[in-house]
């Protein structure tokens, strides 16, 4: 689908180290500012054991996850609105991407230096936070500008235009991300122009180590919840390090920490859901395979992620929920068990469906 999630934080938090264990792009990791200065781009693979078990049934000759894009953004500093650290560059990047994941440091490490001299989670998060925002306040206020100068030459658009940036910018005024101003759908197009970066949905990655951090993640969790973003943690260090075990040797690794599975399938979940993703299956003796598509789309639109073919010529859909598919051991037992059914262009997709898609072009 071309969505791309972006990981900023601060200096030294840890962006590239989560980016090369999510992606294995081998991006570089450095204890110094601005390591990282054009944006390193790669693939994670969404995690979703159903696909496999999906295949055990189906036994295809290849078997095809989704996925999902990361973008590793160089860290923003205090006055990146301004230009500092050069922030109007990497405030540009953040802007190509989808949603920010943003890494939060809640270790203590002499050995590697914090841009502010101390650990504080919280304020990193509201330093993240005051930069996009006030970014996105110069975007409003010169959009109400060119706007006024519209209105005052009867351009019949411009007056609507201008009432919706005017609420974006009372809300960035108040402190306020542009994405908690509820806009009804006819308003929804004018906010898309302007391209804000708090308009995008967010998600906090805590960066701990072995001492846990707890009385810093009790208080970045009340702020992730005030704000109404999901925070997850994950060892940084420790997911690189598993990442470069080959596969076989993980689960023993993982097991050692306490863990059942990588704190990164976490993040690749949490991404996932912040764009507003789902999944759904097809399979067949060629090839079980994962799809993407976004929450809410109806059987045509979702049919188009496999081919703009299959969208243009769509007749119906053949459907059936993937625990379904599973307790009736795949499709014929699931055809005689009456689970199998057929749907229209009006179907809103729902996640983990199992689809053949029928069409004509």
């Amino acid at each position: 689908m071309g969505i791309t999630c972006g990981i900023v934080g601060l200096p030294n938090v840890g962006k590239s180290t989560l980016f090369n264990a999510l992606t294995a792009a081998g991006a570089v990791a450095a204890n110094y500012p601005f390591a990282t200065v054009d944006p390193n781009v790669g693939v994670a693979v969404v995690p979703d054991s159903r696909l496999d078990e999906i295949a055990a049934i189906a036994k295809p000759r290849g078997v095809v996850p989704t996925a999902i894009e990361f973008t590793d953004i160089a860290g923003l500093v205090a006055g990146a609105s301004t230009g500092e650290g050069l922030g109007n560059q990497f405030l540009g990047h953040i802007r190509d991407v989808d949603a920010i994941a943003q890494v939060v440091r809640v270790f203590d490490d002499p050995n590697v230096a914090h841009v502010g001299g101390r650990v504080d989670p919280v304020a990193d998060v509201e330093t993240i936070h005051t930069e996009l925002a006030l970014a996105d306040l110069g975007t409003a206020e010169r959009a109400l500008d060119r706007l006024a100068r519209r209105v005052k030459s009867v351009d019949p658009d411009a007056a609507a235009a201008l009432a919706v940036v005017e609420k974006l910018e009372a809300a960035l005024a108040a402190g306020l991300p542009a994405r908690s101003v509820e806009l009804t759908e006819a308003e929804q197009p004018h906010a898309r122009e302007l391209h804000l970066l708090t308009a995008k949905p967010m998600l906090i990655v805590a960066n701990v180590d072995e001492s846990g951090g707890d009385s810093d993640l009790d208080a970045l969790r009340e702020r992730a919840a005030a704000d109404g973003t999901e925070l997850v943690v994950v060892h940084g260090q420790a997911e690189a390090e598993i990442a470069e075990l080959p596969i076989e040797e993980r689960g023993e690794f993982l097991a050692e920490l306490g863990l059942d599975e990588p704190g990164l399938h976490k993040v690749i979940r949490a991404a996932y859901r912040a764009l507003g993703l789902s999944t759904f299956f097809t399979a067949n003796e060629k090839e079980a395979r994962a799809w993407t598509f976004r929450t809410g789309a109806r059987a045509p639109q979702a049919a188009g992620q496999i081919h703009t073919d299959f969208q243009r010529g769509f007749i119906r859909a053949e459907v059936v929920s993937y625990t379904d598919y599973i307790a009736c051991n795949g499709e014929a037992g699931a055809k005689q068990a009456g689970k199998w059914r057929l749907e229209g262009k009006d179907y809103v997709v729902q996640e983990g469906d199992l689809i053949l898609f029928r069409f004509n072009v």
